[in-house]
């Protein structure tokens, strides 16, 4: 026999009590009670209006902000007791609030629905949840330029298609990851306008008919203005999906990331060492090091793409105004916001500890003919034309192929029978050392250059900290 509740919520309309699994089904406590805080701050803004406006006496203010601080006190000292019968978050709030002080807490949600309470709920946890994302950024992008400041002068092969292209400095290859980065905070700054808009006022989808102070709410939020539609404010969530899409950028970002560490840290490349604290053994082959670390990070950059999806699948069929289906938000919301944080942080406590084994990476570039094109740019600035270059270079390298040696390792009349243009000054650009120094250009390889851009990374973050 199937079990009901016969408390079920405005049971004033319904002449059957729910069945318990469905109550438990559309029930959404189970994850919402994370909004608890969120809960309580809309609650009080809108109760201290509610007060401005006539509808609430100071006294009921007063218990109002009284009950409110003794649930929040006793949500996070883990006392609350949630209910299934409430269904959610705000319900249970309201409940409790109800039994504490009596009808004053039955007058709060004058003016409200919870359409609109639940849409400010969840703009006042993203912007918390940005802010936090954009801390942990910085501090991997500060990181990004210790590791490179230190690292500026380590020559490593450059790659494209995975195969030895031009010799870089591993500094100017992690300023390339900052840039990335730097991009993604740009992003969540842009998210965050068109989360820090005002729902609360638009009530189930039409407005009120009582004479709100949105603006009065929402200075009291911190929001930057109300909503201008109560039909678009209580049913869209086209911010929290451009969150979720920022997140996903983030964590395709350090999915790349996480692929080179896992390559440079494999026997073949040997580029790197993982600290022991950031890496596990095998349960079967002692000599085991595994760069668990980024290879979690890659992996659960899928889980916050899938979720992007979700959002996105979750929203297009839905008509105006709110619809149950929205109550699929917030869980891949929760998720997104949590992994990206753990990530970000699991990079920022790692890289300033990885180690880079600098000879293997300057081996490496010696064996690619790295400096093939720096030969060619010679010729040009000969007077040769760039494909009749090309093609010269081309036959410098068979030669060093059949023979096992780097372009630097073969002699003047070796190089000189390809182009009489060639002079005892070519060895000045063959080189390793001289290929990455003459990369001056901004945006270049240089060291030099790339401590120029790291003094500016460093200059531009401090004046955005400042401003």
């Amino acid at each position: 026999m199937t079990t009901v509740n016969t408390e079920k919520l405005s049971s004033a309309r319904f002449a059957e009590a729910t069945d318990a699994f469905v109550e438990e089904f559309t029930a959404s406590v189970g994850f919402d009670w994370r909004m608890a805080q969120q809960d309580i701050q809309g609650s009080l803004a809108h109760a201290a209006m509610l007060c401005k406006i006539g509808i609430l006496t100071e006294q009921e203010l007063a218990d109002i902000q009284r009950g409110l601080a003794q649930i929040s006190e006793e949500i996070q000292r883990g006392e609350f007791v949630w209910s299934v019968k409430q269904e959610d978050v705000h319900m249970n709030i309201e409940a409790r609030l109800t039994d504490l002080i009596g009808i004053a807490g039955k007058k709060l949600h004058t003016g409200r629905s919870r359409n609109d309470q639940v849409a400010t709920d969840i703009r006042l946890y993203l912007r918390s949840e940005i802010t936090t994302i954009q801390q942990q950024l910085r501090r991997l992008q500060l990181a990004l330029l210790t590791v490179a400041e230190r690292e500026a002068d380590t020559i490593m092969p450059g790659f494209t298609h995975l195969q030895v292209a031009q010799p870089v400095t591993f500094g100017h290859h992690l300023m390339a990851w900052f840039e990335m980065l730097s991009r993604d905070h740009e992003r969540l700054q842009d998210c965050y306008k068109r989360v820090n808009i005002m729902p609360l006022g638009a009530a189930a989808l039409a407005g009120t008919s009582y004479p709100l102070d949105r603006f009065m709410t929402a200075e009291l939020l911190g929001f930057s203005r109300p909503s201008n539609n109560s039909l678009d404010s209580v049913s869209d969530r086209d911010f929290a999906i451009e969150f979720a899409a920022v997140g996903s950028l983030i964590m395709l970002h350090l999915s790349r990331f996480s692929e080179e560490l896992v390559l440079w840290a494999s026997a073949q490349f040997n580029f790197i060492d993982i600290p022991d604290a950031f890496c596990t053994g095998s349960s079967i082959m002692p000599q085991k090091k595994n760069p668990d670390v980024p290879e979690l990070v890659r992996g659960k950059s899928g889980r916050v793409t899938g979720h992007l999806m979700s959002l996105l699948m979750l929203m297009k069929s839905q008509p105006l105004a709110y619809n149950k289906d929205n109550q699929e938000d917030k869980e891949p919301l929760f998720d997104v916001a949590d992994t990206l944080i753990n990530c970000l942080r699991a990079f920022a406590d790692m890289l300033p500890h990885i180690r880079a084994k600098h000879e293997n990476m300057y081996q490496a570039a010696k064996r690619g003919f790295a400096t093939a094109t720096d030969l060619a740019d010679y010729l040009v600035r000969k007077g040769m034309a760039f494909r009749d270059a090309h093609e010269v270079v081309g036959q410098a390298v068979r030669l060093g192929l059949d023979t096992d040696r780097d372009l630097s390792e073969l002699n003047l009349s070796e190089l000189q029978a390809f182009s009489q243009l060639i002079e005892a000054d070519v060895f000045a650009i063959l080189t390793l050392e001289g290929s990455v120094a003459s990369r001056k250009l901004i945006g270049g390889t240089a060291p030099d250059t790339v401590r120029l851009a790291i003094a500016a990374a460093k200059k531009a973050m401090e004046a955005q900290n400042n401003g």
